[in-house]
């Protein structure tokens, strides 16, 4: 089915009101969680409210928390997000390196404590359209311990997605955001729900055998919890091998150790991320107008490549979002109906009824 966005986004918003958070934060995370589905990534969009709602009733995430500046200077901070919603911790941190990055030309800003900072190709996004470039290294010290390293089936890693985004003028900002894992957990899933089925070899069990079954990660059964991510008794495998594994290596270090949120670990039972950003203005490395005509010539030039598929473009990175993002707005978000079964049950349990959909709106 298709659920127009504004309709999914009010909806989504009256349930974490009535599950007593305020209207603004309600209004963030309906907004970024379908943002997330806007931009093709499913995985971390609306699919998330039962898991957000659970989290919330045991106390992992909490509502109406102020993130806490640790420590400051004119070009870096520290802050603890209290396991506040990552829709509340998240643009605030970022706004923070924006604003330090505008006046000094740089900064870093690290972020620990944080709840589930949902899409993270987000901040980069809002830190272009501010004018600032800026890269991220996150990481999850409690719950998402998920991954398997390159030559291992052991958990020793969450997903710890890496984003980066550059303005560029004339252009869409170029957004670059993946997980250091084969899938994000979020696609298993969606997997698990009915959606999209995983690439081969995505998981590996405990006997260090390849597979695509998302009950390797949720458990087996009618019983499975897709809110508990210990159960399944497997793993995601690292992407490309010993450079993706590499790669979330240095995630942990960067967004866990570094920023004093921890390195992934079974004895957390919060979900908290870490993350730690760069952000710096492009004319403080050089002309801008020389980096808009450097920038203009090798589009031109990266375009120019020849489709393996007739009809087919070479896309440049935030390009395939875009692309979504547009067909989305006009014909709704798709969802599997488990998927929207589960949101209508969270709507219920808060005495939110569902949205009346027009037919239309629901075909697949």
């Amino acid at each position: 089915m298709r659920i127009p966005a504004d309709l999914l986004e009010t909806y989504v918003a009256q349930i974490f009101r009535g599950a007593n958070c305020s209207e603004d934060e309600s209004n963030r995370i309906a907004f970024y969680l379908c943002q997330a589905n806007l931009a093709g990534h499913d995985s971390h969009g609306v699919i998330r409210v039962p898991r957000y709602l659970s989290w919330m009733e045991i106390g992992s995430v909490k509502a109406g928390i102020q993130p806490e500046v640790v420590s400051e200077g004119p070009t870096h901070a520290v802050v603890d997000g209290c396991f506040g919603f990552g829709q509340t911790v998240g643009p605030f941190c970022v706004d923070l390196g924006i604003a330090k990055a505008q006046e000094q030309g740089l900064a870093i800003v690290g972020i620990r404590n944080s709840g589930h900072l949902g899409r993270i190709g987000d901040w980069p996004e809002r830190a272009a359209d501010a004018g600032i470039a800026s890269v991220h290294f996150v990481n999850t010290s409690g719950l998402g311990l998920l991954v398997a390293p390159f030559g291992s089936p052991d958990r020793r890693f969450s997903t710890n997605p890496f984003a980066a985004g550059v303005p560029i003028p004339g252009e869409d900002p170029l957004i670059l955001d993946f997980a250091t894992s084969v899938v994000a957990e979020g696609k298993v899933l969606v997997a698990h729900q009915g959606g999209k089925p995983l690439p081969e070899g995505a998981l590996i069990s405990a006997e260090g055998e390849f597979s695509t079954n998302p009950e390797l990660i949720y458990g087996a059964g009618t019983g499975a919890n897709p809110n508990d991510m210990r159960g399944g008794g497997g793993a995601i495998r690292a992407m490309g091998e010993h450079k993706g594994s590499g790669l979330a290596f240095l995630c942990e270090v960067l967004a866990g150790a570094l920023t004093g949120s921890g390195c992934a670990t079974p004895a957390q039972s919060n979900l908290a991320n870490g993350m730690l950003s760069f952000y710096f203005r492009p004319d403080v490395l050089g002309s801008e107008s020389a980096f808009a005509a450097e920038m203009q010539r090798y589009l031109a030039f990266f375009r120019s490549a020849r489709p393996l598929e007739e009809g087919g473009r070479v896309m440049t990175p935030g390009e395939p979002e875009n692309r979504s993002r547009a067909d989305r707005l006009e014909n709704g978000i798709p969802l599997t109906d488990t998927t929207w079964d589960s949101i209508c049950a969270a709507g219920d349990e808060y005495g939110v009824p569902a949205p009346d959909i027009a037919p239309q709106a629901v075909a697949s």
